[in-house]
């Protein structure tokens, strides 16, 4: 029969040497305080989805000051990290759609009384978004030897966002007889008639985008020479230099829907008008894509890059080799010398 009581006594035993081992490591453990500031530049991405666009693409930099705790054990090479900071961060991305929109006003009237399809063709479609936002990363991670990750979230506050917009508009008339066969060439290019060939198009506006919370790792190392010797008179470096690969996607929704559509057309074509004016394609409205209902089911963060930190470590109480304090105060002058009294 197995002894009950020997299985247990051993498992109480290793609990009981896994504690000590817990007690002492942390008995052990050295804690040390640093403040620095950080710069990161990188690829900048919104990534919509159930939408006809793909991915933006662009560019975004940022800098902020961090402050970094680094525990361990003090005769090991591996140490936990807690970093706090706070940052901003600008950049640029950009939407291009790659194929054509077509807006078709259909039975409309010319000045014959002869009906046919006014139509709009948008090419070309640049939606660029120029924003600054605030960040605040809250990081945890592991730093051993020269290698150190870190992973945790950065809250993200879009503080000014700017969005313009740009187009090549096609204008042109189709007709069509009474079986709905089309009967001529497209009628184009006759400003009269507000029929127009590649008119540029512009529109700004301050766009609007959500709080973001993005979850961010970040990898790499320490530069410059690292010493792991120990002992109090061992030379420390006060200095920290870092170069890492990052990583932020956004976790949350950051599309603010408005109620306004992509592309905005006059609802019917006026013959007289067209004929008489050429601003009737300036009732034409582009709007940028971010802040329409039609966009995208859901719009996420990305940003990709390289980052670099420089970290200064804070002053602490130095560890004595005679310590005086301790009985300054029992030490009594005798006749012109100092005495210590018990």
């Amino acid at each position: 029969m197995k002894n009950t009581n020997y299985s247990v006594k051993k498992h109480q035993t290793y609990l009981v040497l896994l504690l000590a081992l817990l007690f002492s490591g942390t008995i052990t453990a050295k804690v040390n305080n640093y403040v620095g500031a950080y710069g990161e530049l990188g690829e900048w991405t919104f990534l919509p989805s159930g939408s006809k666009y793909g991915a933006s693409f662009g560019i975004a930099g940022g800098a902020g000051f961090l402050y970094e705790l680094q525990a361990g054990p003090t005769y090991g090479q591996t140490r936990f990290l807690f970093d706090l900071g706070i940052g901003a961060q600008g950049g640029m991305t950009a939407f291009m759609q790659g194929s054509n929109m077509l807006v078709e006003l259909p039975n409309q009237t010319d000045l014959d009384g002869e009906t046919f399809n006014y139509i709009y063709e948008v090419q070309d479609r640049h939606d660029t978004y120029n924003s600054l936002a605030v960040k605040m990363p809250i990081l945890i991670g592991l730093q051993h030897k020269k290698f150190y990750m870190l992973a945790g979230v950065k809250l993200n506050a879009n503080v000014l966002t700017k969005a313009h917009t740009t187009a090549n508009i096609n204008t042109f008339g189709r007709y069509f007889d009474e079986n709905n066969v089309q009967m001529f060439d497209d009628f184009c290019n006759m400003p009269d008639y507000q029929f127009f060939s590649n008119y540029k198009l512009n529109g700004k506006a301050n766009a609007a985008l959500n709080l973001g919370i993005d979850l961010s790792f970040e990898i790499g190392g320490r530069l410059g020479v690292v010493n792991y010797a120990v002992g109090y008179d061992v030379p420390k470096r006060k200095i920290e230099y870092r170069l890492a690969g990052f990583v932020d996607y956004g976790l949350l929704d950051i599309h603010k829907v408005d109620t306004k559509e992509g592309f905005t057309t006059p609802s019917s074509y006026n013959a007289r008008e067209a004929y008489d004016k050429t601003t009737m394609i300036d009732n034409l409205q582009v709007n940028d894509l971010m802040s329409t209902t039609d966009f995208a089911s859901k719009v996420n963060n990305l940003m990709i890059g390289l980052k670099f930190t420089i970290l200064f470590q804070l002053p602490e109480p130095g560890e004595c080799v005679i310590c005086r304090d301790a009985y300054r105060s029992n030490i009594r002058s005798r006749g012109g010398r100092l005495k210590y009294e018990e």
